[in-house]
């Protein structure tokens, strides 16, 4: 079976790019890239050429995940545990491939419609190293781990953790019992490599494709820089600081531009393989009023 080896980059749908341009920038640190598109913008958090794009569009959701696979051989041997499988795809074109700056590219969705995107390749630009929007104590935690981690839409956990781990080879777990605003919540966290988790769901519904995106420190003081920049700028804080149980990582969630959250941390331990769940967090990470709004769907 090929399995997945991280999720490598993510499609976003703005519809405020200036909003956003000072959000990615000034509040996250990250380096923002214009190649004269006109139509979409790019992020980057280290020497690939982005990890995130920006679509300006009429909606402010997910357009897409994109998750690697390790080579040409192995997307081929993809294609056909998706034929046998029976899942609709498509094989990007050249000019598909072009677009998202890899070697290449295919497309489908999951059980509940949140697109995916199976790639090999990503253009790595070592002689351009990253620049950070702001000042950073250090740098973002990708490598081996991808760019963080996402929770998505997923109308019946079970028939999303069965896709995720026949398809593509994550491996998971409920690890929470712990109340929300919105009742028990028992999501599923999945693992790919060592990262605590890169994708996860369970949450409930969702109008959105997309909860939060995950982006994480390698020094704890960005953490605590960022915190302040939110508070200085007025950012809506969603979620308080504290510490998960799962991941162990040290963090706060922040409302975007586009209304779900991005939460930034640092400290995070690698992937347990043998399961295990909890029913609070650490300490902190206390719900605020625009985490209950973003929740509540």
């Amino acid at each position: 079976m090929v399995q997945i080896t991280e999720l490598g980059y993510l499609g976003l749908n703005i519809t405020d790019v200036e909003a956003w341009k000072e959000f990615a920038t000034q509040v996250l640190g990250m380096e923002w890239l214009d190649e004269g598109d006109g139509d979409r913008f790019y992020l980057r958090m280290d020497d690939w050429h982005h990890r995130i794009t920006l679509h300006v569009t009429d909606e402010d959701d997910m357009a897409y995940l994109g998750l690697r696979v390790a080579g040409g051989g192995e997307l081929a041997a993809m294609q056909q545990q998706l034929t046998e499988m029976g899942v609709a795809y498509s094989v990007g074109s050249a000019e598909e491939c072009a677009e998202r700056f890899v070697l290449g590219l295919l497309k489908l969705e999951d059980p509940y419609g949140n697109p995916i995107e199976v790639f090999h390749g990503p253009q790595v630009d070592a002689h351009k190293p990253f620049y950070p929007g702001r000042r950073m104590h250090g740098k973002f935690a990708t490598g081996t781990g991808g760019i963080g981690h996402v929770i998505i839409r997923s109308e019946d956990a079970d028939v999303s953790e069965k896709f995720y781990n026949e398809l593509f080879g994550f491996r998971g777990t409920v690890e929470y019992h712990q109340p929300s605003p919105a009742g028990v919540r028992k999501p599923y966290f999945m693992h790919c490599n060592d990262r605590d988790h890169s994708i996860a769901f369970g949450l409930g519904p969702m109008k959105k494709r997309i909860n939060h995106l995950m982006v994480e420190a390698t020094d704890i003081d960005d953490v605590g820089m960022t915190h302040q920049i939110v508070h200085e700028r007025d950012v809506p804080l969603a979620i308080s600081l504290g510490k998960h149980s799962n991941d162990r990582m040290l963090s706060f969630y922040m409302v975007n531009p586009s209304g779900w959250m991005i939460e930034y941390g640092a400290g995070a331990r690698t992937a347990q393989h043998q399961t295990e769940y909890y029913v609070s967090d650490v300490w902190g990470h206390e719900f605020l009023p625009p985490a209950i709004k973003v929740m509540g769907g």
